[in-house]
């Protein structure tokens, strides 16, 4: 429970990409990982631990036994999650006070949004002497609120509702004019003049909670893709043993296609295996196809009021284990082979999974295993944690099943994959 303790307290601090890279990278340091940059020579050391970050909101961590086989082992998450970004000189003035131009990141449920405090999370970019600097930024402040029209005046409400971006989901910021850029440096103690760029987001206010009878089911914005993340990053850190080399790669931006330098669709992770397969005097062809990845995105659990919904032969259910996806059309990674792998290490290990499909008149959602796939060809299985309301801003998954993920990652790590003509023994 310790476990789960942590990824909550991770929760609700990840405020926005920028904040998770932040503490992916404190905890690395803490454990006495050492930062590399992009733009520098790598100085690698056998028995070294080391990340690099891209942008300030991706990060790539791995760590180089000593007497390593050639290969790695790599899980693969998402820092970022559905919301609403802010547009440049975003205030707009209206007959009752002023609200914030924003547009849709990713594919949320609008409605969710809505009646609810929120505040403004991201990264401002700010001159100072000569240099740009980066700043974290998100007021502990209850500052927007995106309000429903009330029901005497839109009496279909309850009989659905399509929102438009442009006009229904403005936050309200105040009843007075102001100037932004005056805000974001207040807020930061610098000059407004300083003030250059912002990547800024709205976040919703809410603490992830534990609820349910027996306090049994998490409730917590993000949960997609960051009850995943910071599972898989506990297990990097507690593996023992590799074999392989151990990766965990976050990246941002899936939730809008992966197509940035940052992205999973990028040359990130492959640049950075390249550079280590440089210093392990490793053939880079050979090494990736020895290698075995996990795309780890969260799963759709069965709906309790819409059994429907979900396929008839695949049954996925809160704390019933890691789920495997699967899909014909391959916005999944899985295939026969990589299944194999995971059910085996998971049957060794006492971990319970669970497999899931589309209903096949149902086009589901896809992640990053597949993208990434398009730069580093290797072995890979789609699984993730079970949860309901997917990208609604609260989410809702299984305490269990973040303690199966963090023991499956784990044993994953620390299992030897062997491959051979003879086929693949698991060590």
């Amino acid at each position: 429970m310790e476990k789960v303790e942590k990824v909550m307290e991770y929760l609700g601090r990840s405020h926005s990409p920028f904040h998770v890279v932040s503490l992916l990278a404190k905890r690395l340091e803490s454990e006495g990982y050492v930062e590399l940059r992009e733009e520098r020579t790598w100085e690698l050391e056998e028995g070294g631990k080391y990340f690099v970050t891209r942008n300030g909101s991706s990060l790539i961590a791995f760590r180089l036994p000593i007497g390593a086989k050639t290969g790695f082992h790599l899980s693969l998450v998402h820092t970022d999650s559905p919301t609403f970004k802010v547009k440049p000189n975003p205030v707009v003035s209206t007959d009752d006070g002023y609200v914030l131009n924003v547009e849709p990141y990713g594919g949320m449920i609008d409605s969710t949004w809505m009646d609810r405090p929120l505040t403004l999370s991201g990264r401002v970019l700010v001159e100072r002497e000569g240099r740009i600097k980066s700043f974290l930024f998100s007021p502990d402040r209850d500052l927007l609120f995106i309000p429903n029209l009330c029901i005497h005046m839109n009496r279909t409400v309850n009989e659905g509702m399509k929102f438009n971006a442009a006009k229904d989901m403005l936050p309200l910021i105040g009843t007075e004019d102001f100037d932004f850029k005056a805000f974001l440096a207040k807020e930061l103690g610098v000059e407004k003049e300083e003030v250059l760029s912002f990547d800024l987001f709205l976040t919703n206010r809410d603490k992830p909670r534990k609820v349910g009878l027996h306090e049994e089911f998490l409730s917590s914005p993000k949960l997609d893709d960051l009850a995943s993340c910071y599972s898989a990053f506990l297990a990097f850190l507690e593996a023992e043993g590799e074999k392989e080399i151990p990766v965990f790669a976050a990246f941002d931006n899936e939730e809008v296609g992966s197509l940035t330098k940052q992205g999973a669709n990028s040359t990130f992770l492959k640049d950075s295996l390249s550079r280590i397969c440089r210093h392990m005097a490793w053939e880079y062809e050979k090494s990736i196809a020895s290698s075995v990845s996990l795309s780890i995105d969260n799963a759709h659990a069965n709906h309790p009021n819409h059994p429907e919904i979900s396929d008839s032969t695949t049954k996925v259910l809160l704390g019933k284990g890691v789920v495997i996806k699967h899909s014909a059309r391959q916005s999944y990674t899985t295939d026969a082979l990589s299944c194999a792998i995971v059910k085996m290490i998971a049957r060794k290990n006492g971990i319970p999974f669970q497999e899931y499909t589309d209903r096949s008149d149902l086009r589901g959602g896809s992640t990053l295993g597949n993208i990434s796939n398009s730069e580093v060809s290797l072995i890979s299985c789609d699984i993730g944690i079970a949860q309901l309301a997917m990208h609604s801003s609260n989410e809702l998954c299984a305490i269990k099943d973040i303690e199966h993920m963090i023991s499956f990652v784990k044993a994953f790590y620390e299992t030897g994959i062997k491959m051979d003509e003879d086929g693949i023994v698991l060590e």
